[in-house]
């Protein structure tokens, strides 16, 4: 066994299977795409469960990928355990009803036996099965060769089921590292045991069962395999190191951080500890970045803070008080880039936003130390000694205080922290994390009757919008049918279409498929399992039979709208990164005939003279009647040359290519105008973000664009109606409006004030004394809450020492102000507690600080009772 770089181990995987038939599918985004079971994508086999479950027939049965990963639910034991990481790199292949066991068993002991490939040792590998699995025991034990004292026969542990949908054993297969990592005496030393020597390298699971929603397993139609090796194990094994950690996949990212630190690794463990979670977090937080998550307080963006922060921190444990993090980014490229890209051809944006979240939890870290110091004042005044549990899960979580730092600063103190407190906590918030995501199924039940419905049906819709066509399916009630009479709605297959079916943000064609005898209205289109468009349709007349001979017509009006809207689309995602920068990506679209709608990621807000540049740049293009030329080619030569592909999106070996001229070139395979002039005007109507990260413009052209600044236009002559003025002079004659607002607001305030003296001069009698302080509880006049305070202040400036309490009624209901002055504030003397109480009288709430409160009441014919208790309020001080 030859030692092996990360990236030999990972190319030689995709060969060896790619020479067994299969495709190779590049790694999806981190970010799942229509799958909102999930947060991140956290297996090889996430981003193709729609071919396991049937909604999708692939064009090949056979995959394979190496697919990045993140799995966050043990983010505690990173860097304090040889393999928890992360992120990490899930090495797959995948039959969707191909092969089966008795081919993928032989691969996988090919693979990891010949030393044309990885080369272990034979006599070192052991396995676990199922123990109701005979076929996959005699393959292993028979077929292979593995004696029985190296077969494991488990229960649970070696059936993969999450829930409804397709499930099934598995086979795990182990690496015996030898005496070094533990001794065979030892109970658990062996294969599915808690030790270092049998490391799991592979697992393969048959997909066999469907799990039933009453709990019933029931044999799939078609049956599935899927399997994942973790590449950082490999690596670990055929490069003779102890820990994933020192692989060629970390151990440059940790040597760079003891450069910045001036630290050594493998000498101080805390030191270790520290290096070992920075180096796998900065792969995360780069990753995920690349792939267009942002830091936030919610969501994946939440994660991607977390660990950002936890790493700052470590960082402080190697002395590192300035931002350091985004100095690692170019590392993680030169190690990941050659495979994965996006972290090379990003690295710019990606270290921006690292370095932006630093600086801000820098400053962040001096508010937490605040709040923790506060906390343990307020402890040690209740006469306590240990900061509560959840007290300190709020300084983890909003604060992104790991646990230990809070213990040791309340050690300083001499304090302690309640873990248990604190465990509870966190065990909630991932009770409320998995609650929020367990009600979406994460994998369909196989079946349906288009499943294994193969019979062709060609999409003509591109260049023609009616077309003869013949009716080869019609589904009705989940079921085949030859016929459907007048009022049903059903599905209907052509063997050819004009009609677009639903799919990149496009929506689908509605119209018509008639002849002489049925008239079909055409509702939505969508795509089935293998491909073919399926129409859903209601019979408005006549009879539907399977075999018709029909005319398929698509509105025409609204399907122009609607390719003006998806070129423009294009338009604005070119025109968005060369005002925002080439960080921007589309998060999402809808293109409908009205209007459009795009989604895309950008770090910060937008000005308006930014917005404004980007319509400007979009309508130049369409003003410019630039040609749109659409073509298919090989996805390398797309790529090539430099065509956008959008994260989410799998892609054939052959594309469509949809080219604005110079200007934009993107993967589509949408409905486009001919020429950019046919768009005729593109209109911006809102801007707005829509989560972390995360922006949103509206956008109309043609007549809709039209209608809506005619729209505008008419309100605008709607406002130069009310002000007396022509359309040109509204913006002078509202600022001259407001100039005069102003100048009457002062004056009402002068008046205000003068009334508020005339009424504080015929309040001087109402004053009483209680204890030796002056107190003014009185009900006076007074139009609204600013009148009253100032009232108020007449008054204190008047009596010098005094509580006073003034209320006014307001329709039914009560406004109410109290004030104390500074030196019966220093004896204790509160206004906001004396408000509260005469307020709860009047069916009211409010409070306030000590020298100055206001509140409400509900009910006015209370006031006066509650003015007259004022006397004992403040007995109650003095």
């Amino acid at each position: 066994m030859r030692q092996m770089k990360a990236s030999e181990i990972r190319s030689k995987w995709l060969q060896f299977f790619a020479g067994k038939g299969h495709k190779v599918e590049p790694s999806s985004s981190l970010v799942p795409h229509n799958d909102p079971s999930l947060l991140w994508i956290n297996a090889g086999i996430a981003p193709l469960k729609p071919y396991l479950d049937g909604r999708v027939i692939p064009e090949n049965p056979r995959i394979t990928n190496a697919q990045k990963c993140i799995r966050t639910n043990d983010i505690e034991n990173v860097g304090k355990t040889r393999r928890h990481h992360t992120f990490f790199e899930m090495l797959g292949n995948f039959s969707i009803g191909d092969y089966f066991k008795k081919e993928v068993i032989p691969w996988a002991w090919e693979f990891l036996t010949d030393p044309q490939w990885i080369g272990f040792d034979p006599n070192r590998i052991s396995v676990t099965v199922h123990e109701d699995d005979e076929e996959a025991y005699e393959i292993w034990n028979k077929q292979i060769g593995i004696p029985e004292e190296r077969i494991y026969r488990l229960k649970e542990d070696n059936f993969w089921d999450i829930g409804e949908g397709p499930c099934g054993p598995c086979t795990e297969i182990f690496y015996d590292r030898g005496d070094k990592y533990g001794d065979l005496s030892d109970p658990e030393c062996w294969p599915g045991g808690e030790n270092e020597r049998f490391l799991e390298v592979w697992n393969l699971v048959f997909t066999q069962f469907n799990h039933n929603k009453d709990g019933s397993y029931t044999p799939l139609p078609n049956k599935n395999i899927d399997t994942g090796a973790g590449l950082e194990r490999f690596a670990s094994i055929l490069q003779d190191v102890d820990s994933n950690f020192d692989t060629d996949l970390f151990k440059p990212i940790i040597d760079k951080t003891c450069e910045l630190a001036g630290v050594k690794y493998h000498v101080n463990e805390e030191h270790d500890v520290a290096l070992k979670v920075i180096a796998d977090h900065i792969r995360t937080v780069a990753f995920s970045v690349g792939d267009g998550v942002l830091p936030s307080n919610e969501g994946r963006g939440y994660v991607i803070r977390r660990l950002l922060r936890r790493a700052v921190r470590y960082g402080k444990v190697l002395g590192m008080d300035k931002p350091f993090l985004h100095k690692l980014v170019p590392t993680v490229g030169e190690i990941m880039g050659v495979y994965y890209t996006e972290v090379v051809d990003k690295a710019e944006f990606i270290e921006k936003v690292i370095r932006t979240e630093e600086e801000r939890f820098h400053e962040t870290l001096s508010d937490g130390l605040n709040i923790l110091a506060e906390m343990v004042e307020k402890t040690r005044h209740a006469g306590g000694s240990q900061i509560s549990g959840p007290d300190a899960f709020k300084l983890y979580d909003t604060y992104g205080f790991p646990f230990d730092l809070t213990e040791d600063f309340a050690a300083e103190k001499g304090m302690t922290v309640d873990r248990e407190g604190f465990d509870a906590s966190m065990q909630e918030q991932r009770d409320r994390a998995r609650a929020a995501r367990h009600d979406e199924a994460g994998m369909k039940v196989q079946g349906g009757p288009l499943a294994d419905f193969t019979v062709k049906s060609e999409f003509v819709g591109y260049n023609e919008l009616v077309v003869t066509a013949n009716i080869v399916a019609i589904v009705h009630e989940n079921e085949f049918v030859d016929i459907v009479g007048v009022g049903e709605t059903c599905q209907v297959i052509l063997d050819r279409t004009p009609f677009y079916a639903e799919s990149g943000g496009q929506v689908s064609d509605h119209g018509t498929i008639s002849n002489g005898q049925v008239t079909l209205i055409v509702e939505d289109v969508s795509k089935a399992p293998h491909g073919q468009h399926v129409h859903r349709v209601v019979v408005e007349s006549g009879v539907l039979r399977k075999g018709d001979t029909v005319e398929a017509a698509v509105a025409s009006a609204p399907r122009g709208d609607i390719i003006k809207n998806h070129t423009a689309t294009h338009l604005l995602h070119k025109a968005l990164k060369e005002v925002l920068g080439t960080h921007v990506n589309q998060a999402g679209s809808l293109v409908e005939p009205d209007r459009l709608r795009f989604d895309f990621s950008h770090f910060g807000s937008i000005s308006a003279e930014e917005l404004q540049d980007v319509e400007q740049r979009v309508n130049r293009q369409i003003w410019n009647n630039i040609n749109v030329d659409i073509s298919l080619k090989a996805i390398a030569e797309a790529k090539a040359m430099g065509a956008m592909a959008l994260f989410g999106e799998k892609y054939g070996d052959i594309v469509r290519v949809v080219q604005v001229g110079e200007y934009s070139l993107e993967l589509c395979g949408g409905c486009h105008v001919q020429n950019t002039g046919q768009i005729g005007l593109f209109k911006i109507v809102s801007e707005s973000g829509i989560g972390s990260g995360v922006r949103r413009i509206e956008a109309v052209t043609g007549r809709s664009a039209y209608e809506f600044l005619d729209g505008q236009l008419q309100l605008l002559k709607e406002a130069a109606g009310m002000l007396k003025s022509n359309v040109q002079d509204v913006p002078k004659r509202l600022e001259s409006t407001l100039q005069q607002m102003k100048e009457l607001s002062r004056e009402n305030e002068s008046l205000r004030s003068k009334l508020g003296r005339i009424e504080a001069g015929s309040l001087s009698d109402q004053v009483k004394q209680v204890g030796g302080v002056n107190v003014l509880a009185a009900q006076v006049n007074a139009g609204d809450i600013d009148s009253l305070r100032n009232i108020v202040d007449e008054m204190k400036v008047k009596l010098g020492s005094a509580v006073i309490v003034l209320g006014a009624p307001a329709d039914d209901k009560v406004n109410l102000v109290a004030a104390v002055t500074p030196d019966l504030v220093a004896k204790g003397f509160h206004a906001g507690k004396i408000i509260k109480e005469v307020a709860l009288q009047c069916g009211g709430s409010g409070g306030g600080r000590p020298d100055m409160a206001q509140a409400g009441g509900k009910d006015a014919s209370k006031l006066q009772a509650a003015l007259t208790s004022v006397e004992g309020l403040v007995s109650q001080f003095a």
